[in-house]
Parts: C-alpha cells; structure tokens; sequence
C-alpha cells in the first residue's frame, strides 16, 4: 500500500531515459498517471506552453546530462542548471497547488569524501563538472523553496536494464554476455554503491507520498562494491572468464575513489525498501539483455 494512499498525476521529466522509463513503469504498475514532458528543458517558452496545457499535481525531475565524460563541459550547465531554473520558473508562474518537484541531483556532488558512509550534512566537493553542476542545480533550487515544494534527492551509483553501454555495469554485462576474450576497463579499485534502479524509483514514489519536509535526501543503501566484485559476481553468473585489461585512457584523473552514503534520512522519511542484491540486479540485466 503506498504511504498516503494518494493517486498521483506525475510530470517526468527525462521520461524516455534509463530510470525516465523505469520510473514510468514503477509509477503506472503503482496506479498513478505517468506524464512525459516533451518539452526541451533549454526553451523557456516550449515549456511554459507545454506545462500551462497539462494537468499534473507532482513533478519528477530527471532530465539531465549523466554521464560525467560527455563531451563538451558547457553543456552540463545548460541543461542541468539553467534547464532546471527554466522548468522550476515555468512551475512557479503556473500558480497550481503541488504535493512534491522532486528533483534528481547526485552523490556525486560530495567529491572525494573522506569519511564514509556520507550523510546528507556532509559538505560537498563536487570534482567534475558534472557534479559542479548538480550541486549549482540544488543551491539555485533553494532560492525557489519558499514558492514551491522541492525536495532533492542525492542518488549513489545505481544500475539496471536499459543503462547506457559507456556506463560500467552495462558495459561490463554486454561483454559477460557475449562471452568476450578480454575488457579493457579503468581504476579497477574504486568503490561504488550498485544499487538497483527499482529501488531508486521506489523511493522517489515514497517521497512523493510521504509527508516529508523540503530537504535533500541520500538514495542508497550504504552497500559498497569494487570492479572485481562485479566482475567474480557475473563469472559465476554466467561460467564465463575473461581477461580485464586495465586502459590507462579510462582511468580519470578527478576520479571519485569511494562513494557510500548514509541512507538514515531516507529510511526515516519513507521507511525501509525493497532489498535488492548485487547478484538479483545483474540477473536481471543479463536477462533482459539475452
């Protein structure tokens, strides 16, 4: 039963995305009503247009740039700051009653945190310009908090069906699949949450319906994993070896080496999630993918 029993008009934005389509599925398979913007986050006028003819008392915010290599390091800023600042006045001109904007920021804004798990307290130190632009995302968001309900979620490293090949547990599911000789890969010893996509919908739905205060909260389980994890998980997944071939080319210099949060606000807010292990979700990648 969902907290609140409320039936939910949700506007999503990055709908056709990975956690976009997840989400959509999550929130249609609850009872609510899904609602793709098709509206580009850059054009002030395509969105107040689009936003004025629909009907939709929640927003998801995740439309985005995610991926910290992408090429061309304006862009972040274009979509993922300014793109939300062009949404969020769009909403604020409306004038409509919202129950929750919940927007998508990323753990990545904590940088390389010394002490872990990380809470949401933790001061951040973003390390790339994705992450600059996230955290810039959530600091102009805050001067729009007293005119609409934002809540802000810090999601850690997450994985699932349908996530882009340049995104490591993807890649790496694509070659096990394929029974490929060798990988080449990058820093080997980072340490990462690979937490499931459903979970991450699953605790946006919850915040929506919870009666929570505008805040920003971690998405995590506080779980940590290295490559070499990953990899032992999918050899015995699939009876496959192959050779890891470490490609200096990938292995980034601003690198986040440990990122593991503190998932006690989320848990207080919305309670305990489903329990998603390590060997569930990649067996549901490789699945999906045969």
């Amino acid at each position: 039963m969902r907290a609140g029993n409320l039936v939910l008009r949700i506007l999503v934005t990055g709908a056709d995305g990975f956690t976009g389509r997840h989400f959509t599925q999550s929130a249609t398979k609850a009872g609510h009503e899904a609602i793709a913007l098709r509206a580009d986050l850059t054009s002030p006028a395509a969105l107040a247009q689009e936003l004025t003819a629909t009907q939709f008392d929640a927003v998801v915010h995740m439309g985005a740039i995610s991926f910290v290599g992408h090429a061309g390091d304006r862009a972040f800023y274009d979509v993922n700051l300014f793109g939300t600042l062009n949404l969020l006045d769009a909403l604020k001109v409306l004038r409509r009653p919202l129950r929750k904007v919940l927007l998508a920021s990323s753990a990545n804004v904590y940088g390389n945190c010394e002490h872990s798990p990380i809470s949401e307290v933790q001061p951040p130190a973003p390390v790339n310009h994705y992450a600059m632009s996230k955290l810039s995302m959530e600091c102009m968001a805050r001067a729009m908090a007293p005119e609409l309900p934002i809540v802000v979620t810090r999601p850690f490293n997450y994985t699932g069906p349908g996530q882009a090949p340049q995104f490591v547990v993807p890649k790496l599911v694509d070659h096990f699949r394929r029974r490929a000789k060798y990988i080449a890969m990058g820093n080997l010893h980072v340490h990462r949450e690979y937490n499931d996509v459903r979970l991450v919908c699953e605790a946006y739905l919850r915040l929506l319906q919870a009666q929570t205060p505008q805040d920003c909260f971690n998405i995590c389980t506080g779980i940590t994993y290295d490559f070499n994890a990953l990899i032992s998980t999918l050899e015995s997944l699939t009876g496959h070896k192959m050779e890891v071939q470490v490609d200096p080319a990938l292995v980034r210099n601003n690198e986040v080496h440990r990122l593991c949060g503190d998932p006690t606000r989320l848990r207080a807010a919305v309670g305990d999630l489903q329990d998603y292990t390590l060997v569930d979700t990649l067996a549901w990648m490789l699945r999906s993918a045969s």
